[in-house]
């Protein structure tokens, strides 16, 4: 906006301005004792000389307050150079927020029994979702993703492009590893290779399984050894309930009840070799806790930067109000100063 734009003086052009000296401002309230002031020494130095006039010749005039220019445009100047010397700014800040990062493995069980609807609709389309959100809640951390059943495959390495991640976790499905079973030391096995040449110094995996060691051939605790070998950090996730629990339809459309049993003794020793802790959840709201604790534990210090970025604009009202100035001077000594004085 040029220096002679009216917006200058626009109410919301103010509003937006930061003042380096807002004391100053203060000033302003001084111009009308200092207009009072002038205007009574002026009214007393004066020479007063007594004249006879008629009725008819002592009519106001309109035209006598063309001699208020003058004084108007010297008003004009003087407030215009006291919001000048209050510095009028405006500031855009920018802040950068940075981290070291954690890596973050997520192996995550798609054996057969996972589609027990003890979670709706599903414990595999519950821990997808969850496992959705604890990736939404992160901040430039490296995420990857291991799934297993009777085969473990790396299904992301370690990774910053978040909505690609996401997008992987959405289209797991059961059919995409054909052997059956669980096969929970592979699965550590495989994880631990994607992150054993990380350089970050927070690696944390974080396994969900709702059965034992049924497939492989690493046995989970030996895999879980070498994975604190390379300061892998391990969490376990058990999920599921005990007892009956539906499982698909009967003949009769009706929701089917099977027996589900799970052994903790193996996630739980996994947890205590990882160093890390070991969750048992039935619900789904158990889920979610577990994940945010996670969270919680596992974060990194995120550290600003700020720029502050500053423009000054008292030279905009500064020529205006030199401007004023110098047409005040061009006219005090003229006639529209000395127009009907006498």
């Amino acid at each position: 906006m040029p220096w002679y734009s009216l917006e200058w003086f626009y109410p919301v052009t103010f509003n937006n301005f930061t003042w380096e000296y807002r004391l100053v401002l203060y000033g302003l309230l001084l111009i009308p004792i200092f207009i009072i002031v002038r205007w009574l020494l002026k009214y007393r130095l004066n020479q007063k000389l007594p004249i006879a006039l008629t009725e008819s010749q002592i009519r106001s005039n309109p035209a006598n307050i063309i001699r208020l220019i003058p004084d108007i445009l010297l008003t004009l100047a003087v407030a215009l150079m006291v919001v000048a010397l209050a510095r009028p700014q405006k500031s855009n800040e920018k802040v950068e927020q940075w981290t070291e990062g954690i890596d973050i493995m997520l192996v995550l069980d798609i054996s057969q029994s996972m589609m027990i609807e003890d979670f709706k609709p599903n414990r595999l389309e519950e821990a997808k979702r969850v496992a959705q959100e604890f990736i939404e809640g992160r901040f430039q951390d490296r995420i990857g993703m291991v799934i297993f059943s009777g085969d473990a495959y790396s299904l992301s390495p370690l990774t910053t492009d978040y909505e690609l991640l996401k997008s992987y976790i959405k289209d797991v499905n059961f059919e995409m590893i054909e052997n059956r079973g669980t096969a929970i030391g592979s699965a550590l096995a495989v994880a631990t290779n994607r992150m054993r040449e990380s350089e970050s110094k927070s690696k944390v995996l974080i396994l969900l399984s709702d059965g034992d060691n049924t497939a492989g051939n690493i046995d989970p605790l030996t895999a879980a050894k070498l994975a604190t070998a390379y300061d892998i950090k391990i969490y376990t996730i058990a999920i599921g309930k005990e007892g009956k629990v539906p499982f698909g339809k009967d003949f009769f459309g009706r929701p089917r009840m099977v027996d589900n049993t799970l052994d903790e003794t193996t996630l739980r020793e996994i947890a205590k070799i990882g160093e890390g802790e070991f969750y048992r959840v039935s619900d789904s709201q158990s889920l979610e806790r577990v994940f945010k604790l996670i969270d919680q534990y596992e974060k990194a210090e995120i550290k600003e930067t700020r720029y502050k970025d500053t423009s000054d604009f008292y030279r905009n009202y500064l020529i205006w109000a030199i401007c004023f100035f110098l047409l005040w001077l061009a006219l005090k000594s003229t006639f529209i100063s000395n127009v009907l004085q006498d």
